[in-house]
């Protein structure tokens, strides 16, 4: 197959530091090139994933994240170039709409984010004309009216992630300085069990900093180290020397890429069992997920569980191989069947494709 990929206009691909879609972005790129595909991606032009790109696109802009007419520009500009391609698989919420795409080309598009009232409008007309996958059962169970083609949980390259001996005597939290992330609950949690707490956390939207300076700055004592945004090196390295790394979410995330990130470095997760954390976590295996009350007395459990469990999920459910071999499945059946616009027949792959992937261990 030629596939042709599209990811947002933000974030480079891969991502320097934060940017979870793109990081999916660039394991998918470069997994269907390595099973012999050709590649076609649509990306800002200071993306370094070594695969063919399309011409003319312009910079990232972190400064415009989640501007519509930033993300407009850049749908037109990747679906000018997207000639002579078998299937698009595009990562933004626009371009599944735009009116001008190739008419022929089947279209698949992955929900990234939660399935809020206005996604759920945007999703159900997006159904009309393109293939949908969905990132977790917990997802499509928000909106079960929502046409998704297909569950497929995210994964990783494992070849540049070691693991760490979870020596470092302390605790870890990274992700989104957000209240919806949980890091004053993580250092609460930490607080009470008596392990320090490092944190590492993207700070580059407004709220991201008022919510910080307001909120969690204020809380950090003399066990508590806020480090920032580490990029993927660092933040590795302090999640392997961690002895747990905290996530107590306060929203229904729709996968949390971080706690693979986090299990493949060998270190186990605690937190809240909320959103897709129950698809990722192994309650007393991989981790514990439990309401908050509970987690501090959680928390010195962590070093009762194996390390190499923690690894040996991710290679066995979460690999980039296991992720780019759905896709391929999916790209697939929907090319044989000649599906205009990629939009599965109901009959025979949206309720059996569902089924499958809803089946454990999917």
């Amino acid at each position: 197959m030629r596939i042709g990929l599209i990811a947002g206009p933000w974030i480079p691909v891969p991502p320097p530091a934060y940017g979870g879609t793109e990081r999916v972005v660039d394991s998918l790129a470069r997994g269907f090139a390595a099973a012999g595909h050709e590649v076609l991606l649509a990306v800002p032009s200071d993306s370094e994933c070594p695969v063919p790109r399309v011409s003319g696109m312009r910079v990232s802009e972190p400064a415009e994240l989640g501007s519509t007419l930033s993300e407009l520009s850049h749908v037109i500009r990747a679906y000018r170039g997207m000639r002579g391609v078998d299937v698009i698989h595009d990562h933004t919420m626009a371009g599944p709409l735009y009116a001008h795409r190739p008419s022929a080309v089947p279209v698949v598009t992955t929900i990234h984010c939660q399935l809020t009232p206005s996604a759920v409008d945007i999703y159900r007309a997006i159904g009309k004309t393109a293939s949908i996958i969905a990132i977790s059962r917990d997802q499509v169970s928000h909106a079960p009216d929502v046409p998704v083609a297909r569950v497929i949980h995210h994964g990783m390259n494992l070849a540049a992630v070691p693991t760490g001996n979870g020596q470092g005597g302390y605790a870890c939290f990274v992700g989104r300085m957000s209240p919806d992330k949980g890091p004053a609950e993580a250092i609460a949690i930490a607080r009470k069990a008596g392990i320090p707490l490092r944190l590492a956390a993207k700070i580059r939207e407004p709220d991201e900093l008022r919510y910080f300076r307001e909120v969690v700055e204020p809380l950090l004592g003399p066990n508590e180290e806020f480090m920032g945004e580490l990029g993927n090196a660092e933040k590795y390295a302090l999640m392997g020397e961690a002895c747990a790394f905290l996530n107590p979410i306060q929203w229904s995330e729709p996968f949390g890429l971080v706690m693979i990130e986090a299990l493949a470095t060998g270190t186990p997760v605690i937190g809240t069992p909320v959103g897709a954390a129950p698809e990722v976590v192994d309650h007393g295996s991989t981790g514990y997920l439990a309401p908050l009350e509970e987690l501090p007395a959680l928390l010195p459990r962590a070093a009762e569980l194996s390390r190499s469990a923690c690894r040996a999920s991710v290679e066995e459910r979460f690999s980039s191989d296991r992720m780019v071999a759905d896709h391929l499945d999916l790209f697939t059946r929907l090319l044989e069947q000649k599906l205009p616009f990629g939009v599965p027949d109901p009959a025979t792959v949206h309720e059996n494709q569902i089924q499958d992937s809803l089946s454990p261990g999917a």
